[in-house]
Parts: C-alpha cells; structure tokens; sequence
C-alpha cells in the first residue's frame, strides 16, 4: 500500500463504488421482526396455524369507526359488509372476517364497549416484502372516509411495516445530523481539517461496504432493518477511533522528525498492533450474538462484525497510503496555528508537551488509590441498581410514535376493546380426536385462571385449534403465567401454544438458555486477547471486571428512563412498562465491545511505556497522559454518533442509541481515567506478572505497541520479583 500508495487508493475507489452498486436498496430487503426463537413450539404453532388456519392468524385490522351512530346501524352495518367484500377480493388477502360475520360467542370481543367502533380482520400474506407491498395497495383502497365510516388501519403487519418506514428515514436524518458535528469535533481534536477528514472517509467506506455485506446476506438468511442504525454508528465511531489513534502517531512521529514513510512504519508497528487487537476484541463481543435464535440479535452480529473489520482494514491499508501521500500536509489547515506565536511550520507540540492534565490526574488518583476506586464503584453500582427490578416484555405498537396510525389503532383497541382482541392465545391441537375429547379440553382450559374467554375448535382434518382470551394485556404477566398453564394441561392430542406472550415466555427461555455460553465466551477470547496485548495474568481479568462495571449505568439508566417511564416527555416515547428482551442482550455485547476498544488503547500504550523504562506507576501516569485526550474526544465523537441515532422516533432506536452514548462517556470518564488507573496503582507492579510458562508463550506469540523490550536483565528479574510480592 505504501509502495503504489495512488493505485492502492484508485482501487479503493472502485471497491467502494461496486459496494454502493451492490448495497443499493439493501433497506427494503430488511425485516423488522426477528424477536422469536424459530425453533421454538410457539413458532412451529404459528406456522402450522398460517398453513392450515389462516383465519386464525389476523395481522390486519380495519378500524371501523361509526362516528356517534352504533356499528349495529343498518347503514353502518351495510358499509362494513361492502368493505369486507372488498378486502377479501384483494390479491394476497385471506381470512377476512368482521364483527358483522362474527358468531355470538367471538363477535362482542370485534365490538367496542361504547358500540361506536368495531373491527374487520384479516390475513396479508408473503414475506414482509410482499406484505408491504400488499398494505400499501389496500391501505391507499380503504382508508378514510367511506360513506357513513371512517376506517383506519392497525394490525401487527402495519406496525411493522410503519417502524420499518420511519426507521429508515430517521436513519437518513441521524446521518445528517452525526456527519457534520462529527467533521467539527474532528477538527477541533485535530486542528487541522485535512487530518480531520481521514477518519470520515475511513467510517463512509465501512458504511458502504457492510451495506453491500448486509444486501448480500439478505439473499440467504432474515436481516434485521434495525441493524443499519449499528452499521452507521459503528462505522463513524471506530472510524474515527482507530483513525485517531493512527494519524495521532503518525503526528507524533513527524514531530519528532521522521520521514513519511519512516513515520508511517514506526505507527503500524505501535498503533497499528493496537487497532488490529480493537476490531478483535469488539468483534468477539459482537460475534457473541451469533448464539442467540432470534435473528434480531444474529443481524446485529452480521453488520458489526462486517463494518469493525472493513472498518479496521480500511484504517490499517488504506489509511497509511493516504498518509504517506500527504506526507506533512497532514497537518495543513491547522485551525490552531491561529492561537500559537513562534512556531515553525508543521511544528507540533510533540507527545511529552500535550496531555499535562491527565498526567496531573493520574498523579491525584494513583496518590488516593484506594478512594478512588472505591468511589468510583460504588457510584458505577449504584447506578445500576435500577435493572433490579428489570420487567422483559415484547416489542409492540408502542415503539412508534403517537401520531402513527397503527399505533393509534393498536391504542383505541387496547382502551376500547373488551379482552386483548388480536392479542390472544392460540392452541394448536394435532392428532385425531373426537368431538367429546374437543369439548372435555376447551372445559379444562376454560376453568383455568387468567382465562376470559375460550373460542373453538375450528376443525381441519387432524388439526385444530382453539383462541384463548386472557383477561388484562396480551404479554402482562398473568398472560405469561397462563402460557405455562396450557401447556401443563393434560390434553390427549398434541398441543402447542402461540400467541405474542408465548413467543415472549420462548423468547427468554431461549436467551437464558444461551446467555452463560455468550457470556463465557466474550469473556474467555477477551482474556486471550488482552493477555496476547499486555503478557499479565492480572490485566485481562481487570480488564473484564473493570469493563462489566462500566455498563453498569447504562443497564440502570435503561429501566429508570425506558420502563419506568421517567424522561419519557422530554425524549418524546411512551414507556410500555417493559424493556424488550432482546435488547439488554445487544446493548451488553456491542457497548462492552466499545469498552474494551478504549481499555485496548490505554492498556497498550502503558504496556510500551512500562516495556520501555520498567517503572509502573510512571507507565500508568504516561499511558493516560498520551491517551486520556485521545479516549475522551473518540468517547464523545461516538457519543454523538450513538445520541443521533437516539433521536429516532421508534423507542427501541432511541433507547439503543442513548443507552450506549451513556456507556461510552461513562467508559471513557470515569472507568478509564480514574478506575483504572487507581486499581493498577493499588496492585502495583504484580500487575504485570505472569507464569513462566505463560511468560514464554506471550513472548513468542504475543504483540504489543511498540517495539520489542530489551532483553531483562537479572536486576530487571529482580525488582520484577519484588513487585510481584509488593
């Protein structure tokens, strides 16, 4: 790359643009479900309910509101039946049926309680591509006003398909928002604005690459729409990180008057090593994801692991070509030459002259250790305290905002409705059976509690199925409790329960199943990871430690602020009561990622300092004196980034974007500057030991920043061996 820098950037060029070509319209091919287990007995239930008794699964619901008249009114009555007709002569429409067709037992649950509004339901069917394309058709055919009504649209396929629309358009409007404030905070950390456009073209070519990724993935497995809000605040934000830290030593390198080429080498064997070990670490915490069923979490593995890697090779090939061909340009435009007298061009301040105030607050932590590592965790525990009383429900019409139509219609149905119309149980009966065991079961399943109402069977061959109404909301917990109640009910056929709080008791049995095993292996590979970087048996495991407490403020902050509803009026969202239960997964994964992005650059850069003088504390002082400004203004660019994508309508967006801004200041604030430091001052120079079989392996497999030490002399083993015993 350096030798044919021109030809290696033109190539870049071209990739990028066949990434654009190929990632065209990767938006419309993304879902916006993926909460369930596929292998789940609620899933299976779903399906076989979809293939034998499509009527029993509406996922389009017409509002019809009579104004002041009753929906018995002859002329109300006469509309309704005319629009029926309609929506079941509609392409991809079936299982239309109304309050009006309804039989005496299931038609008061389609009636409103004040005998004003009533319900026509339906099944649109097709992949959520399709289905879209089919409620565009029929909403534009029967919406408004139609003769003595007015209809409205709602159903589970309209939120859908309305999160998906106002997903994307948010997203264009964060872009909007987080590209300019970026390129000024860029500027203001650089000074120079050639500099400060290198990470930005680093972070559009990640972008553009995992969209081309994501459209391709799309053609094998379900994607996420979702997953495009991490792809673009991931690419910005370690863009910038691993660019920071690349053109910071590049800098410094010039500074100290090396040639381009030398001072590019000289950064790709310090900062580059410490990039490499970043994007491994950050795509171990998200490859983590990968465990989990549900195809929400598994999509936000693919487009992170993708962008972190076209993220840190752009920044590792890419970068240095561009760096070589700017040579001491890099630092044209410099804004702060407007404030400095009596320097010579391209002159910089140099490493030992910037960053006083961290070395000044290293020194004021490391001499009150013990204080400021017990204060800071306790006000980091402290505000977790919060996800104690965590309530895991689902995703629902709620997300959305007010004005949206499927959750007005969701709403007024929800108030209005007796029962949970659209939101009960399902019970697929499989087996041959006879009309009395039928009747034996739906008494037995009647007489449970939580039960409101008991609809069925409906009779196809060997299958059947019964609709069960639970009294209260669909996914509350008496619903979750009568959940396990049916399927404890002694039938003698085969059962299967479905319905929203079914897939939500799956849904967790499925994340509790398999969260040790994430969890064990973000932790084992980290550990690997950071004992490759630094050769301590002691950093990794503080590195973890230190790294899980970090989140401990964003988990508490979700539940205060997302189900508990404080903040609510000010960031505009309706809280449901619950947090969604895949998202305390996703958050934990990609902020613990970006956590151990910023514990990788101070660690290395102590590592080098303490290989190069032996003296630990000094190591400490001076790793964050060269990093600490470093970490901040990457932790706020990020945060910037993540507060952009927070400005997003639906409250799952919002509560990702926010609840990992929060992470990454905290991280970079608090943990770094001041828990780290003191927790390394309190074990002293033990923090560096390790077996010597150990020892031996990171020599001969390990990297660090920075060049290879001097070999240890016996006085160096020595004062080793003292520290280790303190």
């Amino acid at each position: 790359m350096t030798a044919r820098p021109r030809l290696s950037l033109l190539a870049a060029l071209v990739i990028t643009a066949l990434a654009v070509l190929a990632g065209g319209g990767v938006a419309d091919r993304l879902g916006s479900g993926g909460w369930e287990d596929p292998d789940a007995d609620s899933t299976y239930a779903t399906r076989a309910l979809e293939r034998e008794f499509p009527a029993s699964q509406p996922n389009l619901l017409l509002l019809v509101d009579a104004g002041r008249a009753s929906v018995d009114d002859p002329a109300v009555a006469a509309e309704a039946r005319r629009l029926v007709a309609g929506l079941a002569a509609q392409k991809g429409v079936v299982g239309v049926g109304s309050y009006w067709q309804a039989d005496r037992a299931s038609a008061p649950a389609l009636r409103a309680k004040d005998g004003r509004e009533a319900l026509i339901a339906a099944r649109i069917t097709g992949d959520e591509k399709a289905a879209g394309e089919t409620l565009d058709r029929v909403a534009a055919e029967f919406r408004g006003t139609r003769g003595p009504v007015e209809v409205s649209v709602g159903g589970p396929v309209a939120v859908r398909h309305e999160m998906q629309t106002i997903i994307q358009e948010d997203l264009v409007r964060a872009e909007l928002i987080a590209l300019p404030v970026t390129l000024v905070l860029l500027v203001m950390v650089f000074g120079s604005a050639v500099a400060a456009l290198l990470p930005l073209g680093i972070g559009i070519v990640a972008i553009l690459g995992t969209n081309a990724v994501l459209r391709g993935l799309t053609e094998f497995t379900d994607v996420s729409v979702f997953a495009m809000n991490l792809t673009t605040a991931l690419g910005l934000g370690l863009a910038v990180d691993y660019a920071l830290f690349i053109v910071r030593r590049f800098r410094e390198e010039l500074a100290t008057g090396a040639e381009p080429l030398a001072a590019v080498g000289t950064t790709l064997r310090t900062a580059g090593r410490t990039v490499l070990f970043s994007a491994l670490t950050v795509a171990v915490s998200l490859a983590a994801m990968l465990l989990f069923p549900q195809y929400f979490l598994r999509s936000f593995a693919y487009a992170g692991i993708a962008v972190v890697l076209l993220a840190s090779a752009a920044a590792l090939i890419l970068l240095p070509a561009a760096l070589i061909l700017l040579g001491h340009r890099v630092n044209s435009l410099d804004l702060r030459k407007l404030l400095r007298r009596g320097r010579a061009r391209g002159e910089s301040h140099g490493p030992d002259a910037e960053g006083r105030g961290w070395s000044r607050t290293a020194g004021l932590v490391m001499r009150r250790a013990p204080y400021f590592a017990l204060g800071t965790t306790a006000v980091l525990v402290l505000l977790g305290l919060p996800f104690l009383g965590v309530k895991f429900g689902t995703a629902d019409d709620r997300q959305l905002p007010s004005s949206a139509e499927s959750r007005v219609v969701q709403q007024q149905i929800r108030e209005g409705f007796p029962g949970s119309p659209g939101g009960g149980l399902e019970v697929l009966a499989e087996g041959s059976a006879t009309p009395a065991q039928y009747a034996a079961y739906k008494e037995r399943i009647a007489g449970l509690p939580e039960v409101l109402r008991v609809d069925g069977p409906l009779v196809k061959g060997e299958s059947a199925y019964f609709t069960v109404q639970p009294e209260g909301e669909a996914v509350d917990g008496p619903a979750q409790r009568l959940v396990d109640e049916l399927r404890a009910t002694p039938a003698p056929f085969d059962t299967k329960v479905t319905g929203a709080a079914a897939v939500l008791v799956d849904s967790k049995d499925a994340i509790a199943e398999r969260l040790p095993v994430a969890a064990a292996f973000i932790a084992i590979v980290t550990l690997l990871l950071v004992f490759l970087l630094t050769g301590s048996l002691l950093i990794p495991l503080q590195a973890v430690v230190l790294n899980a407490l970090s989140l401990t403020a964003m988990f508490g902050a979700v539940v205060w602020v997302f189900q508990d509803g404080n903040l609510s009026g000010l960031l505009g969202f309706t809280s449901p009561g619950s947090i969604e239960t895949t998202l305390p997964v996703l958050m934990f994964c990609v902020a613990f990622g970006l956590s151990m992005d910023y514990g990788v650059f101070l660690l290395s850069r102590i590592k080098e300092e303490y290989d190069a003088t032996g003296d630990h504390d000094r190591a400490v002082r001076l790793g964050l004196q060269r990093t600490g400004g470093l970490i901040t203004a990457a932790a706020v660019i990020l945060g910037v980034v993540m507060v952009a994508i927070g400005t997003s309508r639906v409250t799952n967006t919002k509560m990702l974007g926010l609840g990992i801004a929060l992470a990454v200041v905290m991280d970079a604030m608090i943990v770094r500057s001041l828990l780290v430091p003191a927790v390394m001052r309190l074990t002293g120079r033990a923090t560096w030991w390790a077996p010597g079989p150990l020892r031996r392996f990171h020599t001969r497999f390990g990297l660090s920043e920075g060049e290879p030490a001097a070999p240890r002399t016996e006085p160096d083993r020595a004062r080793d061996k003292v520290g280790a015993n303190g």
